[in-house]
């Protein structure tokens, strides 16, 4: 590849709409392009590796750069409504970063009141994406990006994108996220580390959890999503080429926090499990509803892969293991 995944897709959007990714003055979101598939989306505008958060009686998503903003956000009481907020959840980017190439934001609040953002920026020197960290008093934000670089940048092994939070049931904190090794050759590894207590910095060294094997994998694995059910942990993640149809939704499940994490023998969800329904599924996150219950949210194609909007479907178990169920 010639370009690193998400630098790529700013390249493909900013030739469909140059206009939205000038990210000089905040602008408000246009409106989507027209589709077959748009009533699909609970989303329906460009607004791709969505994160969810659910504060009090409010769900807010986060999204990579678009719009004329670093950070996007939005948010809905009941996540099928969503209001996308004409503002920038993250207005500043440190001196280290380039412009216009932030991407997969992660928010969780850590202590009430207490919000932090894990983001990935291109870094200037070296030219790496890497996961800086930022902090606000509210999920709107703004956030700030705090310390003197970013907190996961391991040069050897092609940088870092794609972090996420866990917390297990005994209220330990963790980082994971995937190196990004495909961008120069190397293997995809998604990894985990303890977190500080502030979340601030890393707690410990990293473990490598799995990589791409699989044929429907291509050459990469990345977007990982952690979760823990019926005593077992389940890692969600995404593979192959995010600018198209081959993108796809997996999952392994280890009894171990740190593994082994055996794979499952197909998809969650692709293009053709869904009949074409939500073309290149993947950035998904899971969430848990209040009733109890877990949603998958992810992005998929527009018709004529114009944009990637958002998409909620129910996340059910059956017989331990997890399926989504097709609206």
């Amino acid at each position: 590849m010639s370009l690193p995944r998400r630098v790529a897709q700013v390249a493909i959007v900013v030739g469909a709409a140059v206009a939205l990714l000038s990210g000089c003055a905040a602008t408000a979101p246009s409106a989507p392009a027209a589709g077959a598939s748009d009533e699909r989306f609970v989303i329906g505008q460009d607004f791709p590796d969505p994160d969810v958060l659910r504060v009090g009686d409010t769900y807010y998503a986060y999204a990579t750069n678009g719009a004329g903003f670093t950070v996007q956000v939005a948010t809905s009481p009941d996540l099928k409504t969503w209001t996308v907020k004409a503002e920038d959840a993250l207005p500043a980017l440190p001196d280290w970063a380039a412009p216009g190439k932030t991407w997969a934001p992660d928010v969780s609040e850590p202590t009430p009141g207490h919000f932090v953002m894990y983001v990935v920026t291109a870094t200037v020197d070296p030219a790496l994406q890497c996961i800086d960290v930022a902090t606000s008093d509210s999920p709107d934000g703004p956030f700030t990006v705090q310390g003197s670089g970013p907190i996961v940048c391991p040069a050897d092994d092609g940088g870092a994108i794609d972090p996420s939070t866990f917390v297990d049931d005994d209220g330990s904190r963790y980082l994971v996220w995937k190196n990004d090794g495909n961008c120069c050759g190397l293997d995809t590894w998604l990894q985990i580390a303890p977190l500080s207590a502030d979340g601030l910095s890393l707690g410990g060294a990293p473990t490598k959890l799995l990589k791409q094997t699989e044929p429907w994998e291509g050459q990469l694995v990345e977007a990982p999503t952690l979760v823990r059910h019926a005593g077992r942990y389940f890692l969600f993640y995404s593979a192959n080429d995010y600018s198209g149809g081959k993108y796809a939704i997996g999952y392994a499940s280890s009894d171990s926090l740190l593994g082994p994490y055996a794979k499952a023998t197909k998809p969650l969800m692709t293009t053709a499990s869904t009949g074409g329904g939500y073309v290149g599924p993947g950035g998904q996150d899971v969430i848990t509803t209040p009733d109890g219950t877990t949603d998958i949210v992810f992005h998929s194609w527009s018709e004529g892969t114009v944009f990637r909007g958002v998409n909620v479907l129910p996340l059910r178990w059956v017989n331990g293991l997890p399926r989504v169920v097709r609206h």
